[in-house]
């Protein structure tokens, strides 16, 4: 952390006022100094060679007005210094009184700012007092903390649930190869049937691993890519991927698919398209059916894809949109990796976009994404 080099703003701002005060003090000193010098020269002109008696003195009528003069400018910078240092000082205990009390919940916030953690994110300033712009700043930080402590709780949850999820397959790859190195009679068919499992066991830990790194990537990051694409292209592109599965689960899949445009990354979008028909297809009952909508009005791109299923509570719907989580599937189920709709989610929001789901009366999910549409 770099140490603070030099006075302080408490300490800058008041050698600034009494710098602004001492200025403009000795400028009228040196006014009110030429005003009594102009003053006491303008005096009534007497006949040569007389005198004036002052303070039971003959001055001659020549040397009144310099007498005058003089005397004049003497007293108001024996009386004007008095009143200059005066302002001055007044001015400088005005100030660093006045800044403390001011600068006071700036202290706050950097007392809170120094006190924090990983750990103490839940401390907050939560400054009482007049609606100023040092309370708008708290105010701003408190909102800012908020935001950080859902981030790190979020960061916390998601290393938790991809430790757990990448340990399982993990955990079958050393299962299999121990149990199949402690049998000395091990044969072709056996060392087969191992390497199969370990195979399917890796495929399911590159899914994942690349699963993370989409939705690292959609999370929070704007696009790349700009460009017009065809919803119901992609969500046929999409739908070839998963046909055979469709098809050997016994689900009815019936599309109404019109020229709906959006705007936005290709890739991502049939990423979008393909979570979302893969989500209904690996979290369907069999036989079962799959619905899928596009449509475009001036304003929005809609796509909306709705399935059979389990029943989803309605209150656990939101839940579905956070990482590893499976309505109706268990955490260790082998179908999915638990970040499709986590996925679409990041996706849409980085193209401005809403997406929405609610549960389908008798057993299922129903998922609507709205994305801004194509000019």
């Amino acid at each position: 952390m770099r140490t603070r080099r030099g006075p302080g703003l408490r300490a800058r701002i008041t050698l600034l006022a009494t710098g602004l005060v001492a200025g403009v003090s000795g400028l009228l000193l040196w006014l009110g100094w030429q005003v009594v010098g102009q003053v006491a020269v303008a005096v009534p002109t007497l006949p040569d060679g007389s005198a004036v008696r002052v303070n039971g003195v003959d001055v001659q009528a020549d040397q009144l007005a310099l007498l005058l003069r003089e005397t004049a400018r003497a007293q108001v910078l024996k009386y004007g210094s008095v009143a200059f240092l005066c302002m001055v000082v007044a001015a400088a205990i005005l100030a660093w009184t006045i800044t403390g009390r001011v600068l006071r919940p700036l202290h706050e916030v950097t007392g809170t700012a120094r006190r924090l953690s990983a750990e103490s994110l839940g401390e907050r300033i939560r400054l009482e007092g007049t609606r100023d712009e040092v309370t708008e700043l708290a105010d701003t930080f408190d909102a800012m903390l908020d935001r950080l402590q859902a981030a790190f709780e979020a960061q916390r949850r998601f290393v938790a649930n991809a430790s757990h999820e990448l340990r399982t397959p993990l955990a079958v790859v050393r299962t299999e190869l121990d149990v199949t190195l402690a049998d000395p009679d091990a044969d072709v068919a056996e060392l087969r049937r191992m390497a199969e499992v370990v195979r399917a066991a890796t495929e399911r830990s590159e899914q994942l691993v690349e699963a993370l790194l989409l939705l690292a990537r959609t999370d929070g990051i704007g696009l790349a890519v700009r460009e017009p694409v065809d919803l119901s292209a992609v969500v046929a592109s999409a739908w070839r991927a998963v046909r055979a599965e469709a098809d050997q689960r016994e689900l009815r899949a019936v599309f109404h698919t019109g020229p709906a445009l959006a705007v936005g990354d290709p890739a991502l979008l049939e990423r979008v398209a393909g979570n979302l028909l893969e989500n209904a297809v690996w979290h369907n009952t069999s036989p079962g059916w799959i619905e899928v909508h596009t449509e475009s009005s001036p304003e929005w791109t809609v796509l909306r894809v709705a399935s059979s299923g389990p029943v989803v509570a309605s209150d656990r719907v939101a839940e579905l949109f956070e990482p590893f989580r499976r309505g109706g599937v268990a955490r260790t189920a082998r179908s999915g990796t638990g970040l499709g709709l986590s996925i679409v989610r990041a996706a849409v929001a980085a193209h401005s976009g809403q997406v929405r789901a609610e549960p389908v009366a008798g057993g299922g999910l129903a998922v609507t994404v709205r994305l801004p549409a194509a000019p």
